[in-house]
């Protein structure tokens, strides 16, 4: 099945000229990528990005990964990818980011990780449950992975059949940490 059906269809993916409304400095009075996944993710640990956008989260982790760690970009649309990559050169933090489009039929990584996020984006797969295949592929061992939503799109009821897809994976609730906007869950590999 193609990742543009599998895990963001073309009419369901925020454009990229629309991320600008909530990917902007204002955002960082409401989500502070180091005080949020400082909790999970360490120096020296690779973390994955999946639907990155213009890389708000992204560089906020290549921050906690340090010199010694790494962060995976990935996302469909290679306009968020160019984004995101001129805002990590400025952020001082290019070289901890690997930028990757994914592919036609799957996410494309062949990578152990330490950390997964997906924030706000998993509600746009079709497929949730073949997404949480793919996530849990990529983690290593007690490796992390942190699912977010927004509340005033996504339901509770919403919210809780994509977390049993987690489960159904080989998931367990590890966290669930009170983000704003936001309906959470931490799971463990």
């Amino acid at each position: 099945m193609p990742l543009r059906k599998l895990l963001l269809i073309d009419k369901h993916v925020c454009p990229w000229w629309l991320a600008y409304t909530f990917d902007n400095p204002i955002r960082r009075l409401f989500h502070k990528p180091e005080k949020i996944f400082s909790p999970y993710l360490q120096e020296r640990m690779t973390a994955v990005d999946i639907g990155c956008g213009m890389g708000y989260f992204s560089i906020g982790l290549a921050k906690i990964v340090g010199e010694k760690g790494s962060v995976i970009s990935v996302d469909l649309q290679q306009k968020m990818l160019d984004v995101l990559e001129n805002r990590a050169k400025r952020a001082g933090v290019v070289h901890r980011i690997r930028l990757h489009r994914c592919e036609a039929d799957n996410i494309g990584l062949d990578v152990e990780a330490d950390f997964v996020l997906t924030f706000w984006m998993a509600h746009e797969t079709p497929n949730p449950q073949e997404l949480m295949k793919q996530v849990c592929a990529i983690l290593k061992p007690q490796g992390k992975y942190f699912l977010a939503e927004p509340r005033g799109h996504v339901s509770s009821d919403r919210f809780r059949e994509i977390s049993e897809c987690a489960t159904q994976a080989g998931f367990k609730v590890f966290d669930r940490p009170q983000i704003t906007f936001s309906r959470t869950v931490v799971f463990e590999k």
